[in-house]
């Protein structure tokens, strides 16, 4: 969603606030802007809508210089994607300037009430209505800090907010409220930094905080105090080293982030792998889960919350986790897990999967979760993020840096995070023994050369794109633990090429789809050689019936399928388990090239943003 960089110290503030937010693109956004204290103490700000060259271009035009500043990209809720709703927002003095990550549930109410004292309003947007809100409580106390948490206090709904002014220009107040994205804090040497991501700021400091529900921080540049919006002083917030590197979350040789990301999978399943499974015992280790084999032992169920890929990520793990483990497995859409009263108690562990860490609707799920007394555990992988903090044990996904918006390189780490979450569970609970663990290891330690062997064919997935671009829907079709590889495959295409595609249980496809099935709607089917390989067969064979075209996703030396599909696309043979992975990365890869040749956006597709922090 949107975005967020702060500065303070001696160096020029515009070009690391510009900076910070071009590597926060990813996230999605429709307008931009910064405001920086200039040494005559006025707040100059800059703002336009669409992308952020329109803003480089403003600046140029009339620049900005100083040392102190804060800049922001903006999704659009209240109101259009215009050049004045875009953040900052001034107070009608000008001297005060806020940024905000979230709504403002009440801000009608708010904003009727500062009309009738006088206030002028002259945005859309409900962030306004917080910036006139610490102007007239900073009218009352003289004091920024304490203006910003009175405001606060009257704010209904999630939101980050960034205060800066130059009544104080030595400070930026910065606060969140629920779960409306993250705020960090970046700690340098002599300088700090404010933003809502790690890739923000990361060119510049390793160290970073995060701010939970209801901290309030004061940013000076010598560093930064601790508040509750009671007005309390607290502890300081732990600073993490964060082990990414700065360069990886730049392009390098490719022409979009999706494709470097793509490609990175064999070195990020790596990762994940690495130090967590015994080559030699097929025995496995997740120190930070927090999950003993006592308490693995109690527990009756699992609920899988997560949304978009994550969703069908979580549907893998169940295949997963039932199979290896042995406990019962629920899959639920984050968005709607809170609003259907589930069935929770302490046997129950919900287990949250976010990319981000930050998605607010999975966050919604772990407070109910944690509301009912159920343990909770997290798949994530950014470091430090709300939801590894608020769980009771994590799994991170030590993919790196995900810049594109559509996953790719989360979604197959996740996947193999959930395969060792199970193997680790079936171990404690006695029903996976040494010997399926140790093959289990060994398909493991072959997955990344494996995916490098399906990466290598990319000229084939490049001219399947220039054949069946130009057609305007898909059906996807897989079975077993291949049918959430059809619905990933599916949103794939559809999130980047704007195509329309659906994603089925190939057993469901006599059930509907099957009407639309012509000459005009390709089918990809995953026909992978496992136990329902014969069903999967059968599934060609209706397609060819109708005049259909097919794409199947096989394994080497498949004559049967091979004989009907109009085009196939070879995955190495591995465990029945791994196949999703090896599977969904052709299709990542298909959906990709199609979106490029037809002049898609790639790593922004349109409407869509990296991080939904609001509901």
């Amino acid at each position: 969603m949107c975005g967020i960089v702060g500065y303070i110290g001696p160096r020029a503030a515009t070009p690391i606030i510009l900076e910070g937010l071009q590597r926060l693109e990813y996230r999605g956004y429709d307008s931009a802007g910064l405001a920086v204290i200039e040494a005559n103490g006025r707040v100059a700000v800059r703002r336009d809508a669409g992308k952020l060259s329109n803003l480089r271009a403003r600046v140029a035009e009339a620049p900005i210089e100083g040392h102190i500043g804060v800049g922001h990209t903006r999704w659009a809720t209240h109101g259009p994607p215009t050049a004045y709703n875009a953040h900052p927002h001034r107070d009608h003095t000008g001297r005060i300037v806020v940024v905000q990550n979230g709504i403002v549930e009440n801000f009608l109410a708010l904003r009727n009430e500062l009309m009738a004292q006088g206030y002028e309003f002259h945005s859309d947007t409900d962030t306004e209505v917080i910036v006139q809100l610490v102007s007239r409580e900073f009218d009352r106390t003289e004091d920024l800090a304490e203006a910003a948490r009175r405001a606060l206090n009257l704010l209904h709904g999630p939101s980050a907010v960034v205060v800066l002014s130059s009544h104080e220009p030595d400070k930026l107040v910065v606060a969140r409220l629920g779960n409306a994205g993250a705020v960090v804090i970046g700690h340098g040497d002599g300088e700090m930094f404010v933003a809502s991501d790690i890739p923000a700021i990361l060119q510049h400091t390793r160290r970073m905080s995060y701010l939970e529900n209801r901290d309030m921080a004061i940013v000076t540049r010598d560093g930064v105090a601790y508040y509750d919006l009671d007005g309390q002083s607290i502890p300081p917030r732990p600073i993490h080293d964060i082990p990414w590197d700065p360069v990886s979350a730049a392009k390098g040789r490719y022409r979009h982030f999706m494709q470097k990301e793509i490609f990175e999978q064999p070195s990020a399943i790596t990762d994940t792998i690495r130090g967590r499974i015994d080559f030699v015992t097929g025995q496995v280790t997740l120190r930070e889960l927090n999950l003993d084999a006592e308490a693995v032992r109690s527990l009756h169920k699992i609920t899988i919350v997560a949304c978009g890929t994550s969703f069908y990520s979580g549907l893998v793990g169940k295949f997963l986790i039932e199979n290896l483990a042995r406990i019962p497995v629920e899959v639920d859409y984050g968005s709607e897990y809170r609003y259907r009263n589930p069935i929770l108690d302490e046997h129950t562990l919900v287990l949250a999967i976010t990319q981000s860490g930050e998605t607010v609707d999975t966050l919604a799920a772990l407070d109910e979760a944690k509301r009912h007394g159920s343990r909770t555990a997290a798949i994530v992988n950014v470091v430090g993020s709300q939801a590894a903090r608020v769980s009771d044990g994590v799994i991170y996904m030590q993919a790196g840096p995900e810049i594109g918006v559509a996953s790719t390189k989360a979604y197959t780490t996740s996947i193999v995070d959930q395969l060792l979450l199970a193997m680790y569970l079936g171990q404690q609970r006695g029903v996976l023994d040494e010997s399926a663990s140790q093959a289990l290891a060994s398909e493991l330690a072959m997955l990344p050369d494996k995916l490098g062997r399906v990466l290598a064919q990319d000229d084939h997935y490049r001219e399947l794109a220039v054949t069946y671009a130009n057609y305007h829907n898909f059906l996807y079709l897989g079975r077993g633990i291949n049918y959430p590889t059809a619905r990933e495959g599916a949103l794939k295409l559809k999130e980047i090429s704007y195509i329309h595609a659906e994603g089925y249980p190939a057993g469901e496809m006599k059930h509907g789809p099957i009407a639309l099935i012509d000459e005009n709607m390709p089918t990809v089917l995953v026909a992978v050689q496992d136990h329902v390989y014969d069903k999967m067969l059968s599934q060609v064979e209706q397609v060819k019936a109708r005049n259909g075209k097919v794409i199947a996703v096989v394994n080497p030396g498949d004559r049967a399928v091979a004989a009907k599909a109009d085009a196939i696309i070879e995955v190495p043979r591995a465990i029945e388990w791994l196949t999703p992975v090896l599977a969904v990365v052709p299709l990542q890869l298909l959906a990709y090239h199609i979106a490029v040749w037809r002049g898609s956006d790639v790593d922004q597709p349109r409407n869509l943003a990296k991080s939904v922090t609001v509901e």
